[in-house]
């Protein structure tokens, strides 16, 4: 008789032959639909007792490395693993494809150290945002900063993209930690000139959420190319735009 793990059982489902000896689904090609054991002819027996013994057990998350102490039913455990709380975030960095992926500590690093982000200490930002052409609009991220504010690490994002075929200039922050962390806090985002102002109060949203998927939803302040203009001032040929924030923690 073949000895299977109980893992298998859940995967492939288990077959057993005429004579009670058993093994899972997906061996039967293997050994040419012929017991192993007794050489009898395979068919589709299935050994249901077996398979509710395997159900039955509980098994470790597979992201018990990365901290997460539970135990599931099998078919618990998939379903807990797609949101599990310890599950690794993919790099927030949306300058390119980037395929890393881990804790906050080791992504922190990992955009200071390989994509050479800016990083700050303190909950308020004063930031210059300069173009020599604005005619040119191209869909990449034109700054990432990280701010290192109530001990939690948060991404200001600020951009370039098309709206239809409008160009048009957009600044974001996400958290770097779960969603349900992201709504202790609030934030706030200024630009303005000339006596106008464009205010954006919000908040932020989790690094669970792809950039994509936060710029696309408009989850931020966003200014039209003219308003940009604008408030740049001068003739209207560089983009000059100061934007001021500030973040907080809720109460």
């Amino acid at each position: 008789m073949f000895i299977l793990p109980s893992i298998y059982l859940l995967w492939y489902g288990c077959l057993q032959c005429p004579n009670g000896h058993t093994l899972c689904s997906n061996c039967k090609a293997r050994v040419h639909n012929h017991c192993p054991t007794c050489r009898f002819e395979l068919g589709n027996i299935r050994c249901l007792a077996l398979e509710k013994v395997a159900e039955s057990l509980e098994l470790p998350c597979r992201f018990q490395n990365l901290g997460c102490p539970d135990m599931f039913p099998y078919y618990s455990k998939l379903k807990h693993e797609q949101l599990c709380r310890f599950r690794p975030y993919n790099c927030p960095y949306a300058g390119s494809e980037c395929l890393v992926t881990g804790d906050i500590p080791t992504l922190v690093a990992h955009l200071k150290n390989d994509h050479k982000v800016d990083m700050h200490d303190g909950c308020t930002f004063n930031h210059r945002y300069v173009k020599s052409n604005p005619q040119e609009v191209e869909n990449a991220t034109w700054m990432l900063t990280v701010f290192n504010c109530f001990g939690q690490h948060f991404c200001l994002h600020f951009e370039a993209f098309l709206l239809g075929i409008a160009p048009v200039y957009m600044a974001f922050l996400r958290f770097m930690g779960d969603d349900n962390e992201a709504k202790n806090f609030s934030y706030s985002l200024e630009v303005g000139g000339y006596g106008r102002k464009l205010i954006w109060q919000g908040v932020p949203r989790s690094i669970r959420d792809s950039h994509r998927k936060v710029r696309d939803s408009y989850d931020g302040l966003v200014i039209h190319r003219n308003m940009a203009l604008f408030f740049s001032g001068g003739n209207r040929q560089e983009l000059k735009l100061r934007v001021t924030g500030r973040i907080w923690r809720e109460q």
